[in-house]
């Protein structure tokens, strides 16, 4: 265990350096802070707007209830983020092992006394270090924006959201690798990722009106569905489990299609 511990740490590493040495990730970073930013600084000034004319109709009319902006800003703020991150975790996951076999590295990787599984997860680990540093600042601007809100945010479902926002990730990049372990081309293995994420993600509203066990049981599956419960600012341990059985189902399928190289050689 502890070799196996040591294997995945010497491959973060490998792939945190990776990363962090590419230009095109801070590309890609800068240009998701910039959408993400001003997707929020819209939501906010729309909220604003909308009270200001209850606000108005109040005065006029009388009555009406209070409104609590600050989370339904978080909600309407991690939608679109859950939606955003589904487009630029094919982005993060599609180099994981294309770029690899491209370079020719792959057999190597697959025949060296590393573990499989070991290699997996320390690259799951690296890109899913770098997708928590794309979240965090945006998760800092929404609390410094929200600080003041009256009634006050509260913590509880706040961090929830964004746990919830980070297992979805998890579950992406780990699918996400397992399709690029299977092509050459980040490209291609970016189109296939983002196809295979968007029918998941609308899982539910392909299956429509469905009835049945299995209709129910897919629904299940929808990734919008499990991560809506966390943007509710609600815990659900079937949703967790859901998550969580995605991420392991993509490390598993990842160890075993590399693998599968070691029986190909001749």
């Amino acid at each position: 265990m502890r070799i196996w511990l040591a294997n995945v740490d010497a491959i973060f590493r490998r792939e945190l350096r990776s990363y962090l040495g590419a230009p095109r990730f801070y590309v890609a970073a800068g240009v998701f802070w910039l959408l993400a930013g001003s997707l929020f600084v819209a939501l906010l000034y729309r909220l604003i707007s909308e009270l200001a004319g209850l606000d108005l109709q109040v005065s006029r009319l009388g009555g009406g209830q209070p409104v609590d902006a600050a989370f339904a800003l978080q909600q309407s703020f991690l939608g679109i983020l859950g939606f955003l991150m589904l487009l630029v975790m094919p982005l993060l996951s599609m180099g994981l092992y294309a770029d690899e076999r491209r370079q020719g590295t792959l057999e190597l990787l697959a025949t060296s006394p590393l573990a499989n599984s070991a290699v997996a997860v320390g690259k799951w680990a690296a890109a899913l270090t770098i997708t928590l540093g794309l979240i965090l600042p945006m998760g800092l601007v929404e609390a410094i924006a929200l600080a003041a809100a009256d009634p006050p945010i509260t913590l509880g479902p706040f961090l929830l959201g964004y746990v919830g926002l980070l297992l979805l990730c998890g579950a992406v990049l780990a699918l996400g690798m397992f399709v690029s372990s299977l092509t050459r081309s980040t490209l291609v293995a970016a189109l296939l990722t983002l196809v295979l994420l968007l029918g998941l993600w609308g899982l539910e509203g392909l299956l429509g009106s469905a009835t049945g066990p299995l209709a129910d049981a897919l629904v299940q599956l929808s990734l919008l569905r499990q991560y809506n419960r966390w943007v509710l600012g609600v815990f659900d341990s079937s949703s967790l489990v859901i998550l969580i059985s995605w991420t392991l189902l993509g490390l598993m399928l990842t160890a075993q299609s590399i693998r599968a190289l070691r029986y190909r050689r001749p």
